[in-house]
């Protein structure tokens, strides 16, 4: 249900084409919420249709220009009753929790490369994150909507921190374990209630 509430979010900040809006997403809003191109112009369709949002006129009327859209009054009311609602954390579904719970039984084989890789990604996106701080964020830069977004990017650094602290210590614990760690028998008698 977020999609279109992004799509309003990114909008009121600046009208765009779908094509501006998937680039936009691509650049900032994607970090946190994702959306294919194809997700995003069947949205705004949908967006349209409810009259939460229109297609400014052209300029010039040509074939093939791409439209431009606004919110309407009923879009942003919507996307403001829906940011004051109250909504609750959703469960964490992560798959490589999953994976070291599944070494837990058939043996960690494999599971260091991968954490290493993960710790990678980590590092890289955190980088990514500090250095779009630096450039966005400097000292002085406080109007409530600066501070609201780099409120949102502070959650990105701050996750990525978590991740590449909590990487640094399964990779520890993973070093520490018998080789044959978590590989028991799988036949009958190895099996477990």
């Amino acid at each position: 249900m977020s999609l279109p509430h992004a799509i309003l979010t990114a909008l009121l900040e600046k009208p765009s084409s779908g094509l501006e809006l998937a680039r936009r997403f691509d650049k900032s809003i994607g970090y946190f919420w994702s959306a294919t191109h194809q997700q995003i112009y069947r949205e705004l369709g949908r967006l349209e249709a409810q009259g939460h949002i229109r297609a400014l006129p052209a300029e010039q009327p040509a074939r093939g220009q791409k439209k431009s859209y606004e919110v309407l009054p009923a879009g942003r009311a919507e996307l403001a009753r829906w940011s004051a609602a109250a909504q609750d954390p959703k469960p964490l579904r992560d798959v490589l929790l999953l994976r070291l719970r599944a070494a837990a039984v058939v043996g960690t084989a494999g599971i260091e490369a991968d954490l290493r890789r993960h710790l990678d990604l980590h590092r890289r996106q955190l980088a990514e994150y500090e250095e779009i701080e630096q450039r966005d964020f400097p000292p002085g830069k406080d109007s409530p909507e600066d501070r609201l977004r780099h409120l949102v990017l502070r959650a990105g650094i701050d996750l990525e921190t978590f991740w590449t602290r909590w990487l640094n210590h399964a990779l520890e614990e993973i070093a520490g374990l018998p080789a044959d760690q978590g590989a028991p028998d799988s036949g009958p008698a190895g099996r477990h209630g």
